[in-house]
């Protein structure tokens, strides 16, 4: 295939792809502004792999995983440059449960690989073995993860009726 139309294959599968990709990359990052950064790194690592991406079975599910992948490194240095910056422990934030009534405050306090789980398990519907695949773990410990981190969020946000509107 010649370098144009690789390009343009390439051009019309990020516009087509560009808003999924951006839904997936808000509840990973809770934040628009990084959601955007990660949907732009995103596409790049898949324009400059394109041969290797575009012969993928399911396109979509490669650029997921190329997506959480890029989510979780980013995570991960900005954690070990915060610790190597690090002088003193900040002073622990005070629990507020009355102020998390939305998912995305709840999202946010989960461990970034928790997190990952639990948006690409419950909100891509994905299934335990293909987050496991993605995620480069066992089953089990998606299971496990996953459990944990529902508890945790059901937890945080309290019983669902306080939150519902009530006429």
């Amino acid at each position: 295939m010649p370098e144009t139309e690789r390009r343009q294959d390439f051009e019309a599968y990020a516009r087509g792809s560009q808003r999924r990709l951006y839904r997936t990359a808000y509840l990973l990052c809770g934040n628009a502004d990084e959601a955007r950064d990660l949907v732009q790194s995103t596409l790049a690592k898949l324009f400059q792999h394109w041969r290797r991406a575009s012969a993928a079975d399911h396109l979509d599910a490669y650029a997921r995983t190329v997506m959480t992948r890029t989510f979780l490194a980013e995570k991960r240095r900005r954690l070990r440059d915060l610790l190597a910056h690090r002088r003193a422990d900040p002073p622990a934030a005070p629990l507020h449960p009355d102020l998390r009534v939305t998912l995305l405050a709840a999202l946010a306090e989960l461990p970034p690989r928790a997190r990952a789980m639990v948006v690409l398990r419950y909100w891509e519907d994905l299934s335990v073995e293909t987050v496991a695949g993605l995620l480069k773990c066992s089953e089990s410990t998606v299971k496990s993860q996953c459990s944990r981190s529902l508890a945790r969020l059901r937890e945080r946000l309290g019983e669902a009726h306080v939150y519902t509107t009530q006429s």
